[in-house]
């Protein structure tokens, strides 16, 4: 396992060499999206309307950050159960988004297509809600206010540290913990 800094948007050449249970410090835009805005850009893309962001190399961050102090970019903000999100995630990256960052494992589907369209699966540490919210430099809603803490945000980050849970070649952290646990019983 090695620690790697990268900055979006990701190309392949950048996720091609990571590995399942790499540390990533990612730094650059990333977007934030949950059920309901998912559901929207899946709409967008079916009807062939324009996007709210380029989706080419994007990162999608499963969260629905808490309303922010007065004069804080961000208050906390942890990562959302990403299976949640997995009827969405196919689709979307076969239009070019490369990450997504979330909690808990992804279903078969969702690996499959990460393996054929070049995607890849972070994880960011559940109860660190405080420490992630102080990577994010600024943060604005970019679509569907409507939808309040679920409603799209840019970010720009600083260094958020992140595992890869699922590389491009189909790896999976959580499957490969499970396995090393067993080996030890």
């Amino acid at each position: 396992m090695k620690t790697v800094e990268l900055r979006t948007p990701l190309d392949e050449k950048q996720i091609s060499n990571l590995e399942s249970g790499d540390k990533v410090f990612l730094s650059g835009e990333i977007y934030t999206a949950r059920d309901a805005a998912h559901k929207k850009l899946v709409a967008l893309i079916e009807e062939g309307k324009d996007f709210p962001f380029d989706l080419k190399g994007a990162v999608i961050y499963y969260v629905g950050p808490a309303p922010s102090k007065p004069g804080q970019v961000m208050n906390s903000a942890g990562p959302t159960t990403s299976y949640r999100m997995d009827s969405f995630t196919p689709l979307l990256l076969k239009h070019g988004l490369r990450g997504t960052i979330g909690k808990g494992p992804r279903s078969r589907e969702v690996r499959d297509a990460m393996v054929k369209h070049g995607g890849i699966y972070f994880a960011a540490v559940g109860g660190a809600a405080a420490g992630i919210a102080s990577t994010v430099k600024e943060a604005e809603v970019i679509a569907y206010d409507e939808l309040g803490p679920e409603a799209i945000r840019r970010l720009v980050v600083e260094r958020m540290p992140l595992f890869v849970v699922n590389d491009t070649m189909g790896n999976d952290l959580f499957e490969a913990g499970v396995a090393e646990y067993q080996r030890e019983e």
